[in-house]
Formats: C-alpha cells, sequence, structure tokens
C-alpha cells in the first residue's frame, strides 16, 4: 500500500484540480448539489427499493436486534434516517433513547411509522442536515446505512463521521463499523458492444464522439460471477472508528491476476460491510458472487480488450475523491499497465460516477 504522501502525490496526478480532460463537464443547476440530494430521498419509490434489498435490511435487522446487549439503556443516534426502520430496530432492541436524523420531507411519513409501531415516546426525528443540528447530548450508538454505489458515491459518509466526532462517546459503537472496497476485472465483449462500440456506426453515421463520453461514466449494474476473470483484490479498507474525511480522498494501487485465458474489458468495483461489534459477526458483500443487492457492481470499462493468458498481472493505481463542483458525485481514475503475452498496454482513464 501507498504511504499517506504517497497517495496524496499519485491523487494529485491522476486527479488534478479544475477540469479534468475527457470527463463530460458539469452543467449549471439552480438547486446544489445538496437540495438535489435531500429531494431524492422524498420520494417513497428509493425507500422501497432500499427496504426490499434483503440483504442489506435482514443484515442491519440481525446486526442490532440480535445483540441487545449493546443497545438496552442506550442513547442511539440514526444518522440518515429515512424511514426510520434502523431507528425501530434500536427500539425494538431496548434503546432508551433514538435521535432519528433526516433532511428530507421523508420525515413526515417516519414520524407516522414510528407512531404506528408505538415507539413515538422513544425515537425522536429531527428534521435537518446532521451538521446543522443542535443537541447537547453523547450517543452510545451511530447507526446509519450511508453506502452508495462505488461505497462512496453521494458522501454521506462525511456526515456520519462529523456525527461521531462531535455526539459519540468515546467508547460509543458505530454500526457498522468496517467496509472494503474491492477490485477485480471482467470480460465483457457483448455488452461493452451494445453499449460503447455501438456510438461507432449509428445507422451508417459515425458519433464516436458520444462513444469517448461514454467511457467516462461508470455503469453500475449485476455482473455475472461467470464474467469475472481475475482475483479480487482488497483496495482500500474503511475503519469507522479512525477514518478521517480527508482520508476519502485516495489513491491506492492494485494488482490482479488472470484466472483464465480470456479478454479483459472492464475492472469492477464492489465493496463488503461487517458489524463487528456483535456477538456473532454479521456482514454481507454486494460482490457478483453474492445475492444482488440494490448496489450492484461498479463498471468501469477500459477503453480497449487486453488479451490476457491464466496468470498474467494487470496492476495500476485506483483514485478516488468528491467531484469539487458536486461533491455528491465521484471523480474515479485507473492508471494502469499490463505487459502481456500478446500486448503491452499503459493507460490513464477518468471516470465521473453522477
Amino acid at each position: 500500500m501507498f504511504t499517506r504522501d504517497e497517495s496524496d502525490a499519485a491523487l494529485a496526478r491522476l486527479l488534478p484540480k479544475g477540469v479534468i480532460p475527457g470527463v463530460v463537464a458539469d452543467a449549471d443547476f439552480d438547486m446544489t448539489s445538496s437540495d438535489y440530494y435531500f429531494n431524492s430521498y422524498a420520494h417513497f419509490g428509493i425507500h422501497e427499493e432500499m427496504l426490499k434489498d434483503e440483504v442489506r435490511t435482514k443484515s442491519y435487522m440481525r446486526a442490532i436486534m440480535d445483540n441487545p446487549h449493546l443497545f438496552e439503556g442506550k442513547t442511539v443516534m440514526d444518522v440518515g434516517s429515512g424511514t426510520g426502520v434502523l431507528s425501530i430496530f434500536a427500539a425494538k432492541a431496548g434503546a432508551k433513547k433514538v435521535y432519528a436524523i433526516e433532511c428530507s420531507k421523508i420525515v413526515d411519513q417516519a414520524r407516522n411509522i414510528i407512531a404506528a409501531n408505538g415507539f413515538a415516546d422513544v425515537i425522536e426525528v429531527i428534521e435537518s442536515k446532521v451538521e446543522e443540528v443542535d443537541l447537547d447530548v453523547k450517543v452510545d450508538v451511530i447507526i446509519s446505512e450511508w453506502m452508495g454505489y462505488f461505497l462512496f458515491f453521494e458522501s454521506m459518509l462525511d456526515s456520519v463521521l462529523f456525527a461521531r466526532d462531535k455526539w459519540l462517546k468515546p467508547d460509543g459503537l458505530m454500526f457498522p463499523d468496517k467496509c472494503t472496497l474491492y477490485l477485480c476485472a471482467i470480460e465483457d465483449a457483448q455488452y461493452k458492444s451494445e453499449k460503447i462500440d455501438f456510438w461507432d456506426n449509428v445507422y451508417g453515421l459515425n458519433m464516436s464522439c458520444i462513444k469517448n463520453v461514454a467511457l467516462t461514466e461508470p455503469l453500475v449494474d449485476t455482473v455475472d460471477p461467470e464474467q469475472v476473470i481475475t482475483t479480487v483484490e482488497a483496495v482500500f479498507p474503511v475503519n469507522m472508528a479512525t477514518i478521517k474525511v480527508e482520508e476519502l480522498s485516495f489513491a491506492v494501487p492494485f494488482r490482479i491476476r488472470a484466472a483464465r485465458a480470456d479478454y479483459l474489458h472492464a475492472l469492477v468495483a464492489f465493496f463488503d460491510v461487517e458489524f463487528s461489534h456483535c456477538l456473532k459477526k454479521v456482514a454481507f458483500s454486494t460482490g457478483p458472487n453474492v445475492r444482488s443487492t440494490h448496489w450492484k457492481q461498479t463498471v468501469l470499462y477500459i477503453d480497449r480488450a487486453l488479451p490476457m493468458e491464466q496468470g498474467e498481472v494487470l496492476e495500476g493505481i485506483l483514485a478516488c475523491r468528491p467531484n469539487k463542483k458536486n461533491h455528491r458525485d465521484l471523480d474515479i481514475a485507473v492508471e494502469y499497465k499490463f505487459e502481456g503475452k500478446h500486448v503491452n498496454a499503459e493507460r490513464l482513464l477518468r471516470y465521473r460516477l453522477r
């Protein structure tokens, strides 16, 4: 792994400040990124999708309700509480007080849901951005479902760390407390042809300028595990007790090895989540080899297909940081080097996840 200085230097080189060549520029919007973000979570559809994600929701339910010894008589903060389901789990586990903090207008329904389930006397819903909450207490546990695509999309983790530093007791617990970002590579000739190479010839017209833009937009989709052609590498671990906001902009090396002879068309990122304080460890993964979640996987297409023989290695650097203009978006860069039997290649590719 890089030292912090090495990571900062690589990040500055791979993702320079200002406009990034090859990545479609941001438009000017009347609403700020935060306005758009919070308004999007006022709609019921997004909460339906998350609640129906049984991997996600049942993992939180088990982590909280199967460990009442960590919640009974405790004060809990739920950051980005949405419909209040995690707050209710905490109340059911015996919490004496739960502060459910939510900025979107879903709070109106959350209050009704909490009252309908008999927890209005335990759960206090606070309609506010976390950074603007005026609360003169310390809490024993912070729960939050902050993860986004590529783990860090939407930058909600910043708010969770703000809450940790301001309100969590020195011996307090984070739920979840550990996450890890992973990287592997896939063969994806058919889909890449349909979505990317399509622009080379559109009814006899050359629209390849759009192809160049399309390559900068990561695809969030479910990957067939049979498409994975390399080893999987853990590239960025997150310890929720100690990580700092500035560390969420990072550059890390990676090295993945071909498990079979095939063509490499894209890199794939996914993550796992762990509640390590539980008596029996609770964890889940968003990878291609397990039951799909609403996070799916994040696919980064590269500019050319790389023919790889079994055992050959692709190495490089993965960089990531919140977009300067819209910090809910992510700027991602991949610099790779490949020396194989059939081809040698070095590239620097940049993406924008929005």
